[in-house]
C-alpha cells in the first residue's frame, strides 16, 4: 500500500474528481512535460482529444474548461473558483491561452478541444491525448493521460500514476488486502489508524501528517457550511435549486443534538451531505473522498460524529481520516474508484464503506468491527450505477451522498453490536464489486446513456 492516504483526500474544485480536477491535473502535467523535453519554447498550438466517459458527459463536468486551466498553469488546489469563468472566458475571446501562465500560444476551445464520444482508448474509458504543435503545424509531443478516478492521472505506457505512486517507498505496516491489515493489526496491538499513521511517515513528519489531517478536516467542514448559505440554482439545464440553505434554516432553530424525534439527526446528517454535494455541484472547493461525485459522505459522517457523539476531539478525527482513507486505498489498490469503469458502487459505495470504517474505529471498535463495517457499506452499494442526468452530478448524485451517509452510520452500528466475526470479508465484497463493475453494461457507468439518465423528462 505505497501510497498516501493525501493523494486519496485531494483539495480541488467540483463538480468531478475524474471529469475535473483529474483533465486539469493532466493539462497542467504536460505543460511539466514540454519544459522537461525541451519543446516548451517551441510549442505554438494545442490539440485535446477527449475519449469515451470524459467526452459523453464532459461538458457537464467542465471538462474542457479544467483542460484549459491545467494548461495555463492552475492546480485544482490552488485555483480559485470565483475567478474559473473568467480564465476560461479570456482563452475563449481571444482564441489563445498563456501555456504554463508564461507563453501565449494558438488556442480556441471550441475547435482545439475535440469530443470522441464514441471511442476509447486502450486503458480506461476516461482517455485524454494531448497533441503540440510548432508554427509550421509539425507535431513535437504527443501524450496519452487516462483519469482513473478520485482526481488520479495515469500515462498510457506506464498504466500507473508516475506522478505520484513511489513503488520503492518502505512502509510501516505494508499492507494490501483487508486479510493483511487485520493480520498486522492483531499482531501488532495497534488500531487501523495507528498503522496507517505509521505508513504516512514514509512521507511526512508526524506533525507534518496532523497538519495536513487537520487541512483536510476544516476544508470538510467549511465545504458543508458553505453549502449551507449559498442559495439558487445549480449550473446547468436541469435548473435544480439548492436545498440545503432553506433545510438549515428550518433545522438551525433548535439544537443539533436536542430532538423530540428519535431520528431527527438523519436531517442533520442528510443536510451535510447535500451540503457538500451542491457546492461541488457548483463547482467550489471540496475535498475527494474518494472522489468528488461522493465527496459529501465522509465530511457528513464525520460531523455527525462530531455534533451529536460525546469527545470527538481533533485525535479522533486524525483518527477517523486515518481510517477511512486505509480502506479508500485498499479499494483503489483492489477494485476501483472510478464510476466511468464500475459504477456508482465505486464510488458512493466506496466512500460509505469508507465513513463507516471511520466512524467505527472513533466509536471505539476494533480491527475486526471496522473491517466488518467497511465490509457492510459496500456490500448494500453492489451494483449501484452511475446515470447522471444530463451529464451533471446533481440527479441522483447529490440524493445519493445523503443516503450513502446514512448507510455508514448503520453500517458502523452493525458491525459494532457484532463481535467482527462475519462470513463475508472485505477482500471478497471487494473483488464482487470489481467483477460487477466489469460485467455491467457500459451505458450504466457515467455515460448518461442509460439509467435515470435517459428516463426522466426535461421540463
Amino acid at each position: 500500500m505505497a501510497l498516501s492516504i493525501f493523494e486519496l483526500f485531494k483539495i480541488g474544485i467540483g463538480p468531478s474528481s475524474s471529469h475535473t480536477v483529474g483533465p486539469m491535473r493532466a493539462g497542467a502535467f504536460l505543460v511539466e512535460k514540454l519544459r522537461k523535453h525541451g519543446y516548451f519554447d517551441r510549442v505554438e498550438h494545442l490539440e485535446v482529444e477527449l475519449f469515451g466517459s470524459l467526452a459523453s458527459t464532459g461538458r457537464g463536468h467542465n471538462t474542457d474548461k479544467a483542460v484549459v486551466w491545467g494548461l495555463q498553469g492552475e492546480k485544482p488546489e490552488t485555483i480559485d473558483p470565483s475567478r474559473e469563468e473568467e480564465l476560461y472566458r479570456s482563452v475563449v475571446e481571444s482564441e489563445s491561452l498563456l501555456l504554463g501562465g508564461e507563453r501565449e500560444i494558438s488556442f480556441s476551445p471550441g475547435r482545439d478541444i475535440i469530443f470522441r464520444g464514441d471511442e476509447l482508448l486502450p486503458f480506461h474509458p476516461n482517455g485524454m491525448r494531448f497533441t503540440a504543435e510548432d508554427s509550421r503545424g509539425a507535431r513535437l509531443y504527443r501524450k496519452i493521460f487516462y483519469s482513473i478516478g478520485g482526481g488520479f492521472i495515469v500515462g498510457h505506457k506506464t498504466a500507473r500514476d508516475d506522478q505520484l505512486k513511489k513503488e520503492d517507498t518502505r512502509l510501516a505496516w505494508n499492507f494490501d488486502s483487508g486479510r493483511k491489515m487485520l493480520e498486522m493489526a492483531h499482531s501488532s496491538g495497534l488500531s487501523i489508524s495507528e498503522m496507517v499513521f505509521e505508513n504516512e511517515k514514509a512521507w511526512r513528519s508526524p506533525v507534518e501528517i496532523e497538519a495536513q489531517l487537520d487541512l483536510i478536516h476544516d476544508t470538510m467542514q467549511r465545504c458543508i457550511e458553505a453549502g449551507f448559505t449559498a442559495r439558487g440554482h445549480l449550473p446547468g439545464r436541469l435548473r435544480v435549486r439548492r436545498r440545503a440553505p432553506d433545510l438549515y434554516d428550518r433545522l438551525s432553530h433548535q439544537n443539533e443534538g436536542a430532538f423530540a424525534d428519535p431520528l431527527a439527526v438523519l436531517d442533520w446528517v442528510g443536510l451535510y451531505a447535500l451540503a457538500v454535494n451542491e457546492e461541488n455541484a457548483s463547482g467550489g472547493r471540496v475535498v475527494t473522498a474518494p472522489t468528488n461525485g461522493a465527496a459529501g459522505i465522509v465530511p457528513a459522517v464525520m460531523r455527525y460524529a462530531e455534533k451529536f457523539l460525546p469527545q470527538c476531539s481533533r485525535p479522533k478525527h486524525r483518527a477517523f481520516l486515518l481510517t477511512a482513507g486505509a480502506i479508500g486505498i485498499l479499494y483503489k489498490e483492489r477494485a476501483s474508484i472510478s464510476g466511468a469503469e464500475v459504477g456508482c458502487q465505486g464510488e458512493v459505495g466506496v466512500a460509505c464503506s469508507m465513513a463507516a470504517a471511520g466512524l467505527t474505529e472513533v466509536l471505539g471498535g476494533t480491527a475486526d468491527q471496522v473491517e466488518n463495517a467497511a465490509e457492510i457499506g459496500m456490500e448494500h452499494n453492489l451494483g449501484l450505477t452511475c446515470d447522471p442526468v444530463d451529464g451533471l452530478v446533481q440527479i441522483p448524485c447529490i440524493e445519493r451522498n445523503a443516503m450513502g451517509a446514512v448507510k455508514a452510520i448503520n453500517a458502523a452500528r452493525i458491525a459494532l453490536y457484532g463481535s467482527g466475526h462475519h462470513l463475508v470479508s472485505l477482500d471478497q465484497v471487494m473483488e464482487t464489486m470489481k467483477q460487477t463493475g466489469l460485467d455491467m453494461n457500459s451505458r450504466y457507468k457515467e455515460t448518461s446513456a442509460g439509467g435515470l439518465a435517459i428516463n426522466i423528462t426535461e421540463c
